[in-house]
């Protein structure tokens, strides 16, 4: 038993080793590239680009918010509108404090309280999957601040899922701290590129997604979040859906057909069919990554929101402004 015992603690002690190397090396290979801001005693990492009307991005769980750049939607966005994608709690290189529950009503306060602190009075703000629940808690807590909400594969009411009950262990205190820092990483590392396939189901994966490093997903830290957000997801639905009623902001709605992740009628269609102000727009033969298969459908919901709320969509981009001033000048 004694050797059993011993077998055991060194094979902890290798796992433990190696997540912490594979961890620090993706840290290394991936640096922050934003910046920083401290609000209600939280470290918040965001990306930041482009000019002209407030758009905050809000990324799902399993990733980060280069996510948004990685599917072409952040930079194409920034053509027109100041673009803020947080890194949400816990997440990429934001801080996640233990002494918070971080319920989406949480995460949004803190959000807006950052957005207030650099200088955003207005915006509209985008969710992807589980991001879209951060989205509509702020869309109900301050109506006033958010002009519209675009709702992108999102997870609006309570279901039977697996993936919560699989995923949620490395959240536990004591035990999921053990798991997260030794077996649990390694054990997500087997199962990313099934997870991933079904993310992105009936599409292939898109090259461009690749370029995430799984291990910077994989990190203990993340893992942690990952998981505290995946055992909160039923409960804040159940609370989010008995206020859908109050909402007072347009919405725009988006789902895949074939979403195997947030069900396109029990979510999407019901949503819309909930709300009195918004529009719902369905792809046929298309997964839960939405913004990567079809990053304009979203664009174009976003502006929608832009006109519908008196926001110019469209404002000159640097390079059209250069071209209108060569032609002005006969060059």
């Amino acid at each position: 038993m004694s050797a059993g015992v011993a077998i055991a603690g060194l094979g902890l002690l290798a796992s433990w080793l190696l997540v912490r190397a594979k961890s620090r090396r993706a840290e290394r290979e991936h640096p922050p590239t934003g910046s920083f801001i401290t609000v209600d005693g939280v470290k918040l990492h965001y990306l930041e680009r482009g000019q002209g009307p407030v758009l905050v991005l809000l990324h799902g769980n399993g990733v980060d918010a280069t996510d948004w750049e990685h599917s072409g939607l952040l930079d194409a966005a920034a053509e027109h509108y100041r673009v803020i994608a947080f890194d949400r709690p816990g997440f990429g290189y934001s801080e996640r404090p233990r002494t918070t529950v971080w319920t989406p009503d949480r995460q949004a306060r803190l959000l807006h309280h950052a957005l207030q602190e650099l200088n955003v009075d207005s915006a509209i703000v985008a969710g992807h999957s589980l991001g879209t629940l951060v989205a509509l808690s702020m869309g109900l807590q301050v109506p006033d601040f958010v002009r519209g909400l675009v709702l992108v594969s999102g997870y609006y009411y309570p279901s039977v899922r697996m993936d919560v009950m699989v995923g949620a262990p490395p959240a536990i205190p004591l035990v999921g701290d053990a798991l997260r820092y030794t077996v649990a990483p390694l054990a997500g590392r087997l199962i990313w590129p099934a997870a991933v396939g079904r993310a992105f189901a009936p599409l292939p994966v898109s090259e461009r997604f690749r370029a995430l490093s799984p291990w910077m997903s994989l990190r203990p830290s993340q893992l942690r979040a990952n998981a505290a957000d995946s055992s909160l997801m039923v409960p804040a639905a159940m609370s989010l859906a008995r206020r859908f009623g109050k909402l007072k902001v347009p919405v725009q709605i988006l789902s895949g057909t074939q979403d195997g992740v947030c069900d396109c009628a029990h979510n999407a269609e019901r949503l819309h069919a909930a709300l009195r102000h918004s529009e719902l727009s369905v792809t046929p033969g298309v997964g839960h990554m939405l913004h990567y298969a079809e990053p304009g459908k979203v664009l174009g919901a976003i502006d929608a929101i832009a006109s519908q709320v008196g926001v110019p969509a469209h404002l000159p981009s640097a390079r059209e402004n250069a071209v209108a001033a060569a032609g002005e000048s006969g060059v």
